[in-house]
């Protein structure tokens, strides 16, 4: 049982541990909207439109996680008001503000010298290098995520599921959209520098993705999700510490490959109700 606790008794597994699980959480509470409502490439769009201010951030020599804010900002701004447009469908404004963020990113990481280096960084973060002070930071995210999450949840379970409806319980939708926005920014801003914007989709939609088939409520596809990216980011820490892969990496491959297997478990399970369901005799009729 060695293989399965010595990479946890280093320190910076044991933090890169705990970041995971942080993010996982925060990933879970925000991702599971964004499976039910089908926002992965509003999620996607989102993650990559940090680029320009995590970009300016790291030439100006200041704080990525403030530059990461900044970003998030515009695009919950820009998502908000092109969402208004009657003309435009909110694909295609989301498409248009992915490609310009992320190009104008480029454009200003392209002047530093440091271009491979700071967007290999800011694509595939570094789950070995949290530190004690990232890990206050993803606690007090977790903190506002979990927030927003109790104090919004009846609108946004209505926006999901019925916005029209959502009006006529004057639970303001537009608001509550807005809102929810907000709450994946959070998410996406408090998980990039330790997996990367390119794998934070890995915890954001596989976990609530793998928890759908098997929870009841909201809340359970939550708390579910939230275990799911614990069991991803302990497997994902262990199989690369063995097989010296990167660790963010396999962490976000092995959560999306618990969907996978959780589609195909549901998939029988459900076969197998029907097959016990036709199968059944038909009751007397006397």
């Amino acid at each position: 049982m060695e293989w399965l606790t010595v990479p946890f008794e280093v320190t910076f597994v044991q933090r890169a541990l705990w970041g995971g699980m942080l993010v996982s959480a925060i990933c879970a509470l925000a991702g599971t909207w964004v499976v039910l409502r089908g926002m992965a490439f509003l999620g996607d769009a989102m993650s990559h439109g940090l680029l320009p201010g995590v970009a300016v951030a790291a030439l100006l020599g200041g704080n990525l996680m403030a530059g990461a804010v900044v970003s998030a900002v515009v695009m919950t701004a820009g998502v908000t008001a092109l969402g208004r447009t009657p003309r435009l469908s909110q694909d295609t404004g989301i498409g248009l503000l992915f490609v310009g963020m992320l190009s104008l990113g480029v454009i200003i990481v392209s002047r530093s010298q440091s271009f491979a280096v700071d967007l290999t960084g800011f694509l595939f973060g570094d789950v070995l290098a949290v530190r004690q002070q990232d890990l206050l930071v993803l606690a007090a995210a977790l903190l506002a995520a979990l927030a927003v999450s109790v104090l919004g949840h009846r609108a946004f379970l209505a926006l999901a599921f019925d916005s029209r409806k959502a009006y006529t319980l004057g639970l303001r939708p537009r608001l509550a959209h807005a809102v929810l926005l907000g709450l994946l920014g959070l998410a996406i801003v408090a998980s990039f520098h330790i997996v990367g914007t390119l794998l934070v989709l890995g915890l954001l939609i596989a976990p609530p993705a793998a928890a759908l088939p098997w929870a009841r409520s909201v809340r359970g596809v939550m708390a579910l999700a939230a275990l799911l990216g614990t069991l991803a980011t302990f497997g994902g820490l262990l199989l690369s510490w063995h097989l010296s892969t990167a660790a963010g990496a396999t962490v976000a491959a092995l959560a999306v490959g618990l969907f996978f297997l959780s589609h195909v478990l549901s998939g029988v399970r459900d076969r197998r109700t029907r097959q016990v369901h036709g199968t059944a005799p038909l009751p007397e009729v006397n």
